[in-house]
């Protein structure tokens, strides 16, 4: 559970979760900046959509307004994620219709063993902005450059309601390991 409060703290603004109309949440992406790296760039940790909402195409719609915030909020040059070398579905979609290209093979990633593929994506151009305690209300979401306030920069009780309803290990249809 830490990991994933310390994404959230840390990026809150690389968080965005799908909805169905009754407001049950059927899908999330969570990211994050890759800090240790002499490169600007982004990493996707984990992405989920619920059997009964795939091939909807939410999947790339929470993609898209992830990749999109690394560019705009942090200036990102590129995104990376890993997946599973088994998982076809995730692969094509990454490949097909999201434009990431294999950069390398991760023997042993996963904890099962299996070898991942090392993905990235280049963003076109950098615009990088800086918006230091501004506030910007982007699809329900209050977007903040920094965490530093985040009780006021999101819904935060919000989010540890997502978290919680979402973390089930033993549950493979939620917690889907981009």
């Amino acid at each position: 559970m830490k990991y994933y409060f310390y994404h959230i703290l840390s990026w809150p603004q690389l968080l965005y979760v799908a909805e169905d109309y009754g407001g049950k949440i059927v899908g999330y992406v969570l990211a994050k900046m890759e800090e240790e790296t002499t490169e600007c760039h982004g990493h996707i940790t984990s992405l989920a959509v619920v059997r009964t909402h795939r091939k909807l195409g939410l999947a790339t719609k929470l993609m898209t307004a992830a990749q999109n915030a690394m560019g705009e909020v942090f200036g990102a040059e590129y995104v990376s994620l890993h997946v599973r070398r088994s998982n076809r579905a995730a692969f094509n979609l990454y490949t097909q219709t999201l434009g990431y290209k294999i950069h390398d093979i991760e023997a042993k990633y996963y904890a099962d063993g299996e070898d991942a593929y090392d993905m990235r994506k280049q963003l076109k151009g950098r615009q990088h902005q800086m918006l230091p305690r501004r506030v910007q209300e982007e699809e329900h979401l209050l977007v903040r450059s920094d965490a530093e306030d985040y009780e006021s920069s999101l819904p935060f009780c919000w989010l540890i309601v997502v978290i919680l309803k979402w973390y089930d290990p033993s549950n493979p249809d939620l917690m889907v390991r981009a």
